[in-house]
């Protein structure tokens, strides 16, 4: 139905206003204060990895549990006459702020079920080849890995050598190594570990003139960057909107273009099955559905507060953070600072890493938990290709003095190290 014509249900309750945000003279400065106000995160811990599980709105929070509240005055009357109308509206908003049509897009749990439900129900055969690269999130190799196996398919996986100079060479590598009549490119947007922005639409264009559809795993990417799956041209996206879009959590989007929308399927069938895209996968049996529902005050302040003004603030700060935690500690990051958006991966001095034939994710573990346990900082450290880097967080709830704290404690553990205590 055309936006001119559609009219959106009516909600039981009211929802928050955040009208007075609309001007930045009135609304909350971002770091402590927006914390303190919009975030129940805990005031003494330095928590600089959003990048994980996100952190909910208060609001989010709220409004999901009077959507609860709300279904159990009367169950039948919402599950039998009102929720695919809030879903319906939910999902024709969320469509227009990532660039696609309504009917291109579909409500899921997480990200993880909706690249299941790529996978596994793509027609994959015997000698069909699944191209990705090393940087792809742990549990999508697993899944590419077991469907392989499972079909007799082969998997392709090409190796992005650290530090990166630039895009172009991972541009290069995808050229060089991508094979026409491969059956499926899935590509990480902002890879977990090394969490730098892929060239996509680059990437997208090469697999596009070899014939070879493309999966993004982008739970990274809504909010922070700014998104029209359209003009991006991909064949599939999925993307969460727990973690840096700040809704309650249990709550994701799964894009597929119209003309591919027969290739893929639920995980779970139920009514709704066989009535079209959307109704595919609406309804998967009965479960809490407050966290779509919930998506509109996210929405809301959003929008209210700037989009931009937000991915201004979060871009400033995390490109303020690297340059002072690679100043201190004289070291570098794992990609061009223009590659990055609302993370950085910076590597940890030199002395962590010396005499050690190899580093693995248990000497990464070591540094990681004295932070939480000695300094609470939260904060990942991931060993990559030889090195150790930390994985830096930077949100509206962040401000400079996390990064300095952070930076403090690391020179603190670095001294442990020379003595031998570490």
């Amino acid at each position: 139905m055309p936006e001119d014509e559609y009219v959106p249900p009516e909600f039981p309750f009211t929802f928050p206003s955040y009208d007075e945000y609309k001007s930045s003279k009135t609304a909350p400065p971002f770091g402590r204060k927006m914390r303190r106000k919009h975030y129940f995160l805990e005031e003494d811990c330095t928590f600089l990895n959003h990048g994980a599980f996100g952190a909910s709105l208060k609001e989010a929070v709220l409004v999901a549990q009077q959507w609860q509240a709300y279904i159990e005055k009367q169950p039948l009357r919402f599950f039998d006459r009102e929720v695919l109308i809030h879903l319906i509206y939910i999902t024709r908003r969320m469509a227009k702020f990532v660039g696609c049509h309504p009917g291109e897009l579909a409500l899921v749990p997480n990200v993880t079920s909706a690249m299941n439900a790529v996978i596994k129900n793509l027609d994959i055969k015997q000698g069909d080849n699944i191209y990705y690269l090393n940087v792809t999130y742990g549990s999508v190799k697993t899944l590419i890995k077991h469907t392989a196996k499972e079909k007799g398919a082969t998997i392709q996986e090409e190796t992005i050598e650290f530090p990166i100079q630039s895009k172009q060479q991972i541009i290069n590598l995808v050229k060089n190594t991508l094979r026409k009549g491969t059956k499926l490119a899935v590509f990480d947007h902002i890879p977990s570990n090394t969490p730098f922005i892929q060239p996509l639409q680059e990437l997208i264009h090469i697999c596009h003139e070899r014939g070879v559809p493309v999966l993004v795993d982008g739970a990274h990417g809504l909010g922070i960057l700014p998104l029209n799956l359209h003009e991006l041209d991909v064949d599939y996206y999925t993307t969460n909107c727990h973690k840096w879009f700040s809704s309650f959590k249990g709550c994701a989007l799964l894009y597929v273009k119209k003309s591919l929308q027969s290739t893929v399927g639920p995980l779970i069938i139920s009514h709704g099955f066989g009535h079209g895209f959307n109704s595919d996968f609406m309804w998967s049996g009965l479960r809490d559905y407050s966290p779509f529902l919930s998506l509109h005050t996210v929405l809301d302040f959003w929008q209210s507060v700037g989009v931009q003004r937000i991915r201004d603030y979060v871009y400033k700060l995390r490109e303020q953070a690297a340059e002072y935690l690679v100043r201190r500690w004289n070291t570098g990051l794992i990609a061009p600072k223009d590659m990055f958006g609302s993370m950085a991966a910076v590597r940890l001095p030199s002395i962590f890493v010396d005499g050690k034939q190899t580093v693995s994710y248990s000497d990464a573990e070591v540094i990681q938990n004295n932070l939480y346990q000695r300094f609470n900082i939260e904060v990942p450290i991931k060993a990559v290709q030889g090195q150790l880097y930390v994985r830096i967080s930077c949100h509206i709830h962040n401000e400079l003095k996390d990064y300095e704290n952070l930076a403090e404690a690391i020179l603190v553990l670095a001294a442990e190290r020379v003595q031998g205590v570490l």
